[in-house]
């Protein structure tokens, strides 16, 4: 029977990921956890995660960005705030799992086909290009990226959603894109690992 190690070592430590993380506007507080396990009561899917949200801000805290950043917890969090606003420390419990969702996509190490992840992705790139979401695109591109097999399983519905012109390839758009290209390219010159009294310094490279 294969063993798997559950213990964490000092070398399975990322040193100054948890200030990192902390340093961020919203994660501030998260150095004043006590760990006493109310995010995790009231979260509503803790049930399903493989790190309870207590474990992640103690992990987080800790510098164990690996084991965070691939947990499936992360993308399960529903935003519900609920741990937010039962939190007798007032961490904005919430506002660190995003960090933690954006750090994953930005170096890549998410659960890979996880359909989460991958909508953000698709969704960020397509506002954008296009400065506006056409969900109909959206959502197929998600289906082929994530679960293929589903949207063969769909093809009657999709047939007739075209048929009677509620599906279109077209792209929606907005006027002056070019103002909004701008700020996105400054946007994207914001390196999230080199944080600096909440305020970001700026990359050599463009991560688009």
């Amino acid at each position: 029977m294969e063993l798997t190690r559950t213990i964490k070592y000092e070398a399975d430590r990322v040193p100054g990921f948890g200030r990192e993380v902390m340093r961020v506007p919203g994660c501030e507080n998260l150095e004043s956890c006590i760990q006493c396990g109310t995010c995790s009561g009231v979260c509503p899917l803790s049930i399903y995660m493989d790190y309870s949200p207590r474990q992640v801000m103690a992990l987080t805290r800790s510098d164990f960005k690996h084991e965070v950043l691939k947990s499936h917890t992360i993308w399960l969090c529903a935003s519900c705030y609920a741990c937010t606003t039962e939190c007798p420390r007032q961490i904005r419990i919430t506002e660190i799992m995003y960090e933690l969702k954006q750090r994953a996509i930005h170096e890549g190490i998410y659960p890979k086909n996880f359909p989460i992840p991958v909508l953000a992705k698709e969704f960020y790139k397509m506002a954008y290009k296009h400065g506006r979401v056409t969900e109909n695109i959206l959502a197929t591109l998600l289906f082929l990226k994530t679960n293929w097999m589903a949207a063969i399983g769909m093809w009657r519905l999709g047939i007739g959603l075209l048929t009677t012109g509620r599906f279109s390839f077209t792209y929606e758009g907005i006027k002056r894109k070019a103002e909004l290209e701008k700020m996105m390219q400054e946007v994207e010159k914001i390196d999230i690992d080199q944080l600096t009294d909440g305020r970001p310094k700026r990359a050599k490279e463009s991560s688009h």
